[in-house]
């Protein structure tokens, strides 16, 4: 049986606690716009499960980012419509700005990120929000709402400069608000490099990443809940990672649309690595 967790990773505890820690993880269990599969409320928790899998020590690059100390939030988040759930997001992320803390979230779905965007824009007015998605989420309003699922990067627009990486899959509508200079189609980019030097050029110094896991190949990762073949890999992924997090100041990121499969946790070990993967990169560049 699977440990339930209650915090991310299987750390000694006083790498835990909030007042030992430089990164601060809020598991925002939210499921209200989806339209196609449901589940998504249930990724934090599941991030948190498949954590207790992972080493500490990351082989790849060679040191143990634990003992910056990893805080997860425990919250009671407003829920009862998309427009309740931004605001209430946004406080909460408000909340620990200031601190010093580096903030991560946890989705859920992915207008999970609206609130913690509008709240970081507010003190790194020159921001950019890099997004690593399938879908260029750039409707003014979907099914009533403008805060759907599908409305992220338009509410974004609101706050930031979007740089959007990965997609394929773009409605009619949304090609009047795209910026084409800023997205990097995947079937422009699956099989070269080059592109990474022109995205990393569109980002402005201040960076909030936003990383929706179906931008990912459903080959590596099937458990989301709008999956799209012609996805990015895992190397070239970590790859880009690496390269923005070393010339950019990311001031906070989200790993976003993980709809957990009861047989199958390939996915939430891939999520739960990819958050521990980024942390790394934030303690490697703090460590230089």
């Amino acid at each position: 049986m699977i440990k339930k967790m209650n915090h991310f990773m299987d750390m000694d505890e006083e790498f835990t606690l909030l007042e030992n820690s430089r990164y601060v993880l809020l598991p925002i269990a939210y499921d209200g716009t989806s339209t196609f599969v449901k589940g998504a409320d249930k990724g934090p928790q599941a991030i948190l499960d498949a954590s207790d899998s992972l080493e500490l020590y990351d082989i790849q690059y060679g040191m143990d980012a634990s003992v910056a100390g990893i805080y997860t939030d425990q919250h009671d988040y407003d829920f009862s419509t998309p427009d309740a759930m931004v605001q209430s997001v946004y406080q909460r992320v408000k909340h620990y700005l200031g601190t010093g803390k580096t903030i991560g979230l946890l989705g859920g779905e992915h207008s999970v990120s609206v609130g913690s965007i509008q709240a970081m824009s507010e003190i790194h007015p020159n921001m950019t929000v890099l997004q690593i998605d399938a879908h260029a989420d750039l409707r003014d309003d979907y099914h009533e709402s403008i805060y759907n699922h599908a409305c992220v990067m338009r509410r974004a627009q609101d706050y930031a400069r979007v740089v959007q990486v990965g997609i394929r899959n773009v409605c009619s509508e949304e090609m009047h608000n795209l910026v084409p200079e800023n997205v990097f189609y995947a079937h422009h980019i699956y099989n070269n490099e080059d592109w990474m030097e022109p995205a990393l050029e569109r980002l402005t110094d201040n960076v909030y990443i936003t990383f929706d896991l179906d931008g990912l190949d459903p080959s590596i990762l099937p458990a989301t809940g709008t999956p799209l073949p012609g996805g990015l890999q895992w190397y070239p992924t970590l790859k880009f990672l690496e390269k923005v997090i070393r010339a950019k100041n990311v001031v906070g990121f989200d790993v976003v649309e993980l709809c957990p499969e009861p047989d199958n946790k390939v996915s939430d070990v891939l999520a739960a690595t990819l958050v521990y993967k980024i942390i790394t990169l934030l303690e490697m560049k703090r460590s230089k």
